[in-house]
């Protein structure tokens, strides 16, 4: 009667709830862990089932629970939200996620290695110098402006601020006001560095692996992309198809609808925002290609959508074959070579 064989855990900073229950729904443990508590009081237990949310430390617990032979099973926050009754709380929340891990219909999201989600966090961090970058070139190009200097849009005419910082001669910026824009574009030029480097590290990360190799051969497809898919994507086979993948991505309309009534809306933006982001950013690249009326596909699609609709439609297509090429281990075939063989 008191034998575990399910268990919900919330993961926090230092304190951990877990809420336990046996074969016949009842609670047998609900109590608090603290941090170093977590691996000796799970270490007594025999195997049993495991539900924890897919938040950011939730990889490095699955790997250390599942090596002390129970079985760990990640849950989307938004999956475990719904089995969470009245008043939200971290007890509440162990308890919701007790009963979701043990639904039959429950999603769950695959246990990344430590190789992966090393891969992962350079392209996290790539992400964070990228933001940091940005915001220094448009603070820069702000506080110049107060003094009348201002040049065109776009990350290509910052180097005509740099060259204006640099002539200490130029009557329109005080003394003290260029120490500090100096200041200013040294971090710029650490950062542009810092940037250079993960980019290399991306790059040498890509022909290491297999799967990002191939990945690599799919137009609208770089080295960053290809990596961030390959990192991040731990198992492909974890969709049964593309469209389950891209939509994962939330590359597909959301649907709004009642009555018999479905209304498509803009695309839902759910699952990685980044991976998002960088196929939309390769599909913009392949449309605004020279080569890009050479798929009829394509031709139909810009001479009947604008062209960001456009693009979100074959970000969506590109999902779909990294998939395939993922699950089926090929590099990409063009249509026409496929047809062929």
């Amino acid at each position: 009667m008191t034998e575990i064989i399910r268990i919900g855990v919330d993961i926090a900073k230092n304190v951990f709830e877990v809420h336990a229950v046996n074969a016949q729904e009842q609670v047998v443990v609900r109590r608090s862990l603290r941090r170093n508590q977590v691996l000796a009081w799970f270490g007594k237990l025999p195997p049993c089932l495991i539900g924890m949310e897919a938040c950011g430390t939730a990889t490095h617990w699955a790997r250390e629970l599942s090596g002390l032979g129970h079985t760990v099973r990640l849950i989307p926050p938004a999956y475990a939200k719904a089995y969470v009754r009245r008043n939200k709380n971290d007890p509440a929340d162990a308890r919701a996620i007790c009963e979701a891990v043990g639904r039959p219909s429950m999603r769950f999201v695959p246990i990344k290695t430590v190789e992966q989600q090393g891969e992962a966090v350079t392209h996290k961090a790539r992400q964070l110098l990228i933001k940091q970058q940005t915001m220094t070139r448009n603070s820069l190009r702000g506080l110049m402006a107060e003094f009348g200097i201002v040049v065109p849009q776009g990350p290509q005419h910052i180097s005509k601020l740099l060259v204006i910082l640099a002539d200490p001669g130029d009557p329109r910026i005080p003394a003290v006001a260029r120490t500090a824009l100096n200041a200013m574009a040294d971090l710029l030029a650490a950062l542009e560095q810092q940037v250079e480097t993960l980019d290399k590290t991306i790059r040498a990360q890509v022909r290491a692996n297999p799967i990002a190799r191939r990945l690599d051969t799919i137009p609208g497809f770089g080295p960053i992309l290809s990596g961030a898919i390959a990192a991040i994507v731990a198992d492909p086979r974890h969709f049964d198809s593309g469209r389950d993948f891209a939509a994962s991505l939330g590359l597909v309309p959301r649907q709004d609808g009642t009555g018999g009534k479905v209304k498509l809306g803009p695309i839902s933006k759910r699952g990685n925002g980044y991976l998002r982001r960088l196929l939309v950013n390769g599909a913009t690249a392949v449309l605004n290609g020279k080569n890009a009326r050479n798929d009829a596909w394509q031709a139909k699609l810009l001479d009947s959508k604008p062209k960001k609709l456009a693009a979100v439609a074959l970000a969506n297509k590109m999902a779909r074959i990294a998939w395939a090429v993922m699950t089926r281990q090929e590099t990409y075939r063009p249509r026409a070579v496929a047809a062929a063989a």
